[in-house]
C-alpha cells in the first residue's frame, strides 16, 4: 500500500485514551464517525455534535463552523482527518473542531491504517496448534467428533475462526480474539475438571471450544474497524451458534448435542445479559463463570495496559462499574 507522506505522519497522531495528555492542544487525528447530530441554540447557530472513536476508545468533538456542510458530507462509519483542540467541557474531554473548511476530511481506505480501529492477536498459528492439542485429549467419540467437524475439517471455519474478533469494544475485541478467547476458557474449564471430578470433562471442553463459534458471522472486520453483521443484528451469536451445530452435525446422538446446544445457548448467564435460557446443568454454569470471567479479565488487563506509567488509579470504566488499583 502506498500511502501519502502526510498520512503516514498522521498514523503518528494520538489515540483517543490518550488525548488527556493534550488538553489546552490542537491535534490533527484520524477517527471513525459513530454518531453525529445537527443541533441549534436557542439564537439560532447551527452546531454539529460528533461521537468519534477509534480501538481504544470514543470522544465527543463540536463543530461550530462548517456543522451543515459537514453533517451532509459525513455517514455513520465514516473514517476522517479532524483538526482541533482538545478541551475539557462538563466534566469530559472534548474536541472542539478547527473553523477551516478542510478541519473535517473523509479519508479514502488507502489513507489510513485499519489497525487504528482493530488491532491483532501476534501468534494466531501457535494458539491454533494448542487448540489441536487440545482437541485431541477429548476421549469421548462423539464430542471429539463436533470439535474435529469445525476445527481440522472445516477449512474455511478454521480460517474464519482464527481472524474473528470476540467482540466490538468490551473484550477481546480485536483480531484472533475469538480464538485466543475460547482456547483460555478450554484451559480453564480443564483445570477446572481437575478439581471437580464429576463434572463431564469432555463435554465442557468441546462447549468451551463452539460457545461463540456464532461469532465469526456475528462480526466482520473491514476498514472501518469490527462492526456487526444484519445477521449478527438480527440473531446474534448464540442463536447462530446452535443452528451451526444443527447444521453441519450428524451422527451425534441427540442427548449429547442436547447438552452441549446448552452450553451454548446459557453461557452468558442471567437473561438480562441476553441469554435465551439460564444455566440448568452443572458444566453449563461452570462454563458460564469461566467465560464471564474470561471476558473480564481481558478488560481489566486492556484497561491497565492502556492506562499512562505512574498512575495509581485507572480512570473509571462504565462497563465494570469501577477503576482499578494500577500499583
Amino acid at each position: 500500500m502506498n500511502i501519502p507522506r502526510e498520512i503516514l505522519d498522521k498514523l503518528k497522531a494520538p489515540y483517543i485514551e490518550e488525548l488527556e495528555k493534550y488538553v489546552d492542544k490542537d491535534i490533527d487525528g484520524i477517527f471513525k464517525v459513530k454518531s453525529k447530530k445537527l443541533q441549534e441554540t436557542k439564537d439560532g447557530k447551527k452546531f454539529l455534535l460528533l461521537t468519534l472513536e477509534d480501538r481504544t476508545g470514543s470522544i465527543r468533538a463540536v463543530d461550530w463552523y462548517n456543522a451543515e456542510t459537514n453533517d451532509q458530507m459525513l455517514q455513520l462509519g465514516s473514517v476522517v482527518s479532524v483538526v482541533g483542540k482538545i478541551v475539557y467541557f462538563d466534566d469530559r474531554l472534548q474536541i472542539n473542531i478547527s473553523s477551516s473548511e478542510s478541519a473535517v476530511r473523509k479519508l479514502n481506505e488507502d489513507q489510513y491504517d485499519i489497525e487504528r480501529f482493530v488491532s491483532k492477536i501476534s501468534n494466531p498459528e501457535e494458539l491454533y496448534k494448542e487448540l489441536v492439542r487440545i482437541v485431541q485429549t477429548v476421549i469421548d467419540k462423539d464430542y471429539r467428533r463436533v470439535l474435529e467437524i469445525f476445527f481440522i475439517e472445516d477449512k474455511s471455519f478454521v480460517e474464519a475462526f482464527k481472524s474473528a474478533p470476540a467482540g466490538m469494544r468490551i473484550h477481546h475485541a480485536y483480531i484472533g480474539g475469538l480464538l485466543e478467547h475460547s482456547l483460555n476458557v478450554a484451559k480453564l474449564v480443564d483445570q477446572v475438571c481437575r478439581i471437580y471430578t464429576q463434572l463431564d470433562r469432555d463435554l465442557l471442553v468441546t462447549g468451551a471450544l463452539v460457545h461463540d463459534i456464532g461469532k465469526i458471522k456475528e462480526y466482520v472486520v473491514n476498514q472501518k474497524g469490527i462492526e456487526v453483521t444484519t445477521e449478527g443484528e438480527l440473531l446474534g451469536h448464540i442463536i447462530m451458534g446452535v443452528e451451526m451445530i444443527n447444521q453441519k452435525v450428524r451422527g451425534v446422538p441427540y442427548d449429547k448435542l442436547l447438552r452441549l446446544k446448552h452450553l451454548i445457548a446459557s453461557h452468558h448467564g442471567e437473561y438480562e445479559w441476553g441469554s435465551p435460557v439460564i444455566p440448568k446443568t452443572a458444566e453449563a454454569l461452570i462454563l458460564h463463570y469461566i467465560e464471564n470471567m474470561d471476558s473480564k479479565i481481558n478488560r481489566v488487563l486492556q484497561i491497565i495496559d492502556r492506562e499512562e506509567r505512574g498512575k495509581e488509579w485507572s480512570e473509571y470504566d462504565t462497563n465494570l462499574s469501577r477503576r482499578f488499583l494500577l500499583k
